[in-house]
């Protein structure tokens, strides 16, 4: 089953340093330089709401978006000097994507750095010959990133047994998970309801619930494929060939997915592509336990072993016996996957393994029971959690609340955190990856500082740290509400240049 990785502090604690790896090392240095920081006493002024620095940013955000109330704003220093700043800093704000910082600290606090998530294959047959008599169990265990390729490796086990045929069902057993009967979808305003940060958590969760589909533009046509190739989804290609020319991007290609009976999907595509040039699209076709049975026995194919029973979900038998296993990386990496690249559907289900993981015995569903250890968590840490609203743990909501002082006083319990470097080295870098690669780039703000940011419909955010000339560091948060809040990105990216190039003095 799995679960977190017991660490024995004590023991650690009782090794040379020498005898640390690099990475442990590099974490102790981190965090004594963290806690070296925090005991001096920097000359800070009292908190402001009104000052020159504040004023400058208010009278931008007044002249970009219409009106101060637009944008809600806390900053304080860290471990240097500096006057904290505060703009509408208790006013409740739709977040964004900023809530994952919640949820990914929270994960790294409640399950450990070490969490890891098993994912068996058992049976309950015999193997003869060849020929394993019984049914295949895919018995999940919740895991946020079971990729095709982790998948392919374990599933090659099976013919180094010597198995080349499975007399019996494929059966999925997600009862990990708890979740309720139905779930709220996110009321996207978008005109793809088949897009990657659209998938729902769900327990037989495999591969992010993706197929990328293919264009490719040579001497005999324009081919068109997918990656994996599913039976359940045929392609019904009418993009035309072109001359060599400009490549276009991939919003000029039509996807169109159409029923075709029998939970068979037809994906018509159209558009044009010169010879030489090539696209691609990921879209979650299919639910997830058709998607990831289908999978299954596709890379089973791929080996030449099948499975001649059919597809169907249950719980696996008490006396089954495993054939083979494969755990996940640790969640210090998946929850840099969730923050450098924002995934909705791992943040999502981050909060169900927290559920999973905190749950009371009569609990029945393993969202509220997130939410429930969430809130604790975070009044347990002194954070206000008056009018926070934090509905699916990823910010895919229009009903998420947070002000920017809520989200300062988790970053400045985060930055005292044990595992404050894991958090930080999660966070998209200024101008250099994640979802920060194409911001400020042409600044001296390269690599300044680790940020969080947030987009939808009338949003945007950003939550995390930067460094200022003086090489103090701050926790910001910010939010803009504006119909559109397009240009709000550029107003937020004043505040982190200001704060760098113009720190607010004490």
């Amino acid at each position: 089953m799995p679960g977190a990785a017991t660490v024995n502090a004590t023991r650690r604690n009782t090794y040379p340093l020498r005898r640390l790896p690099l990475s442990s090392a590099r974490r102790l240095f981190a965090l004594l330089a963290l806690a070296a920081w925090s005991t001096v006493a920097w000359p800070q002024s009292p908190a402001t709401s009104d000052s020159p620095w504040l004023r400058d940013i208010s009278s931008d955000a007044a002249k970009t978006l219409g009106g101060g109330d637009a944008l809600g704003l806390a900053a304080v220093p860290l471990d240097g000097p500096g006057q904290a700043q505060f703009l509408n800093a208790d006013t409740l704000m739709s977040p964004g994507s900023i809530v994952k910082v919640i949820t990914t600290y929270a994960a790294l606090e409640l399950l450990g750095p070490d969490y890891r998530w098993d994912t068996s294959f058992l049976t309950d047959g015999r193997i003869e010959g060849d020929t394993l008599r019984g049914n295949l169990y895919l018995r999940f265990g919740g895991d946020p990133k079971l990729t095709i390729e982790r998948l392919w490796t374990t599933l090659g086990e099976l013919p180094g047994m010597g198995i080349a045929r499975i007399d019996g069902d494929l059966v999925l057993d997600g009862s990990y998970y708890r979740l309720p009967p139905t779930q709220v979808d996110f009321d996207d305003n978008g005109d793809n309801p088949n897009a990657p940060f659209l998938v729902t958590p769900s327990p037989y969760l495999t591969n992010l619930n993706l197929q990328q589909f293919h264009l490719l533009s040579d001497e005999r046509g324009v081919r068109a494929w997918a990656t994996p190739a599913l039976p359940q989804v045929s392609i019904d290609n009418r993009v035309q060939a072109t001359p060599a020319g400009a490549c276009p991007g991939r919003d000029d290609f039509e996807w169109q997915p159409v029923a075709s009976g029998e939970g068979r999907i037809t994906l018509q595509v159209s558009g044009k592509l010169p010879r030489g040039c090539r696209s691609d699209a990921y879209l979650s076709l299919l639910p997830q336990a058709t998607y990831s049975a289908a999978l299954v026995r596709s890379l089973l194919g791929n080996y030449g072993v099948a499975v001649t029973g059919q597809d169907r979900l249950a719980e696996t038998p008490d006396d089954a016996r495993e054939l083979m296993r494969t755990t996940s990386p640790d969640l210090v990496t998946m929850v840099r996957d969730v923050n450098k690249w924002s995934s909705n559907i791992m943040a999502r289900t981050l909060l169900l393994a927290i559920g999973a993981h905190t749950r009371g015995e009569r609990e029945q569903d393993d969202i509220a029971a997130g939410l429930r250890a969430l809130r604790s968590w975070l009044e347990s840490k002194g954070v206000d959690t008056a009018g926070m609203v934090i509905d699916n743990g990823a910010g895919l909501s229009r009903d998420s609340r947070l002000t920017p002082r809520q989200g300062l006083q988790l970053l400045q319990q985060a930055w005292r955190s044990p595992y404050a470097a894991d958090l930080l080295s999660s966070m998209p870098i200024i101008a250099t990856d994640g979802t920060m690669t194409r911001r400020l780039r042409n600044t001296a703000l390269v690599g300044e500082g680790r940020i969080k940011t947030g987009s939808l419909d009338n949003v945007r955010s950003i939550a995390g740290f930067v460094r200022d000339r003086n090489q103090t560091t701050w926790a910001v948060v910010a939010m803009v509400n504006h119909k559109p809040a397009w240009n709000g990105q550029a107003v937020l990216d004043k505040v982190l240049y200001n704060l760098h190039f113009r720190p607010p003095a004490s």
